[in-house]
């Protein structure tokens, strides 16, 4: 089985090479730029602060004096920890769900042709208009919300890993196969690995729309977590506290985003060692 070898490290070595233009980051101080770009937007929120009213858009100062008062009493974590439970559930239970569908569908063509109209018919729809179907059938409670998170973290991710199984390189499977190569070495060795990117792509795609869809959740049914505080700072026009809450589900998404391209870099470096 050598020369499955040799095409399994030319799928890596392919896989490693990334496009570039500019500066590697090696070569600049990211967290300057990085730094300098926060000044820039804190001096422009600064300014529009000015210029609209503090009424509506509330200055920094007063911002980060509204976040100070809501995590000394408790209502910040309290309303993030509830958030936090529905988006997790949720999206985590689209991954278990969506890859291994995903994969299936691409590695048994004739059943992946079968369901991808549906599939794509699925992913049109808004999944906000089921959101009473499902308040119907599960309440007003958790099972509603991460039901709504669940149907609108799914489909980017199923659809991604269709994908990403159904573009893996044709030439190195047919040298696979003059190899001797089986089926399911094939799929092991060089589709999942070929479409691992795809996957990970639609892990961040569902992760975003989790996230909205953790807020929407939380505005139709029971009103919790930090959509609720959304929806009570906002129709009280107290603009500080809801400015709060925002930056708060911005955290949120900017962990879950780093936290994915983390597990990209482990699972890349598993792929170019095995």
């Amino acid at each position: 089985m050598a020369p499955m070898v040799d095409v399994v490290h030319r799928s890596a070595a392919v896989t490693k090479r990334r496009p570039r233009i500019g500066p590697r980051l090696s070569q600049v101080h990211v967290g300057v730029w990085r730094l300098l770009v926060a000044v820039i937007l804190l001096g422009i929120w600064t300014i529009v602060s000015l210029l609209v009213g503090q009424n509506f858009v509330p200055t920094p100062r007063e911002t980060l004096r509204a976040a100070v008062q809501l995590v000394g009493d408790g209502t910040l974590f309290k309303a993030a920890a509830s958030s936090l439970y529905v988006f997790a559930s949720g999206y985590i239970l689209a991954i278990l769900f969506a890859v291994p569908l995903g994969l299936f569908m691409g590695g048994f063509r004739v059943f992946g042709a079968a369901l991808e109209p549906y599939v794509d018919a699925l992913s049109a729809m808004p999944r906000v208009s089921f959101i009473p179907l499902i308040i119907i059938f599960l309440g007003l409670g958790y099972e509603a919300k991460i039901c709504v998170v669940f149907l609108g973290a799914i489909m980017p991710i199923l659809i991604n890993t269709y994908a990403g199984v159904l573009h893996s390189d044709g030439d190195l499977i047919e040298m696979a196969r003059s190899a001797g190569a089986t089926d399911s070495q094939i799929f092991r060795k060089i589709m999942l690995p070929c479409a691992t990117p795809y996957i990970i792509a639609g892990m961040r795609v569902g992760a975003a729309l989790a996230l909205i869809n953790t807020v929407v959740a939380e505005l139709y049914t029971a009103v919790q977590g930090l959509g609720g505080l959304l929806a009570v700072y906002g129709n009280t026009f107290r603009m500080a506290p809801y400015f709060v809450v925002v930056f708060a589900l911005a955290l949120i998404g900017v962990a879950t985003m780093q936290s994915i391209k983390f597990f990209e870099r482990r699972v890349m470096r598993y792929r170019l060692q095995d």
